[in-house]
């Protein structure tokens, strides 16, 4: 397959693996001081956007880029035992997540499996007024210091450009 083409399988993502690790140099040097916690999207490059390479940083990903009680968990190991000094939070335009309705998809995956999923989806209405609110969250987290002065951004999927938006605008 070509990439971008939507052939991706499995199999040939297994073939990538066995041709990786023919290749294969393990990171070096000092431990990432960064992490970024983006949305999953796959328009979303989060390596190629920043210029990193493996290792450089810590990177989470979910639906929407949300801080959620793993993201904070995840956050929280990553500072107190692998070094991480700053936190990066990274949504995008045109996110599945915007708009989404929490309680009409919560009611389709209860009705479809007989449970209804202990999680909330969390979609937003306003991108850059839940990223504010994401970063302010993250500020009075006190297992999270560098969530103090996390930064957040707002990727444009049709550019490629890079907004960021502070917590107190």
């Amino acid at each position: 397959h070509t990439p971008g083409d939507g052939g991706v399988t499995s199999a040939s993502m297994l073939e990538a693996a066995r041709r990786h690790a023919e290749a294969f140099t393990p990171a070096r040097g000092a431990g990432a001081r960064v992490a970024v916690v983006a949305c999953m999207d796959r328009r979303l490059d989060v390596m190629s956007l920043f210029g990193l390479r493996a290792g450089e940083a810590y990177v989470i990903r979910n639906a929407g880029g949300l801080v959620t009680e793993d993201v904070r968990r995840s956050l929280a190991v990553a500072q107190h035992a692998l070094g991480v000094e700053e936190v990066l939070l990274v949504r995008h335009t045109d996110c599945g997540m915007h708009g989404l309705d929490d309680e009409a998809l919560l009611s389709a995956l209860t009705e479809a499996t007989g449970q209804r999923p202990t999680w909330r989806p969390g979609g937003f209405a306003d991108l850059e007024e839940d990223l504010r609110r994401a970063l302010a969250s993250l500020a009075r987290d006190p297992h999270v210091p560098a969530g103090a002065t996390a930064r957040g951004f707002v990727y444009d999927v049709v550019d490629g450009s890079l907004t960021e938006v502070r917590a107190g605008q």
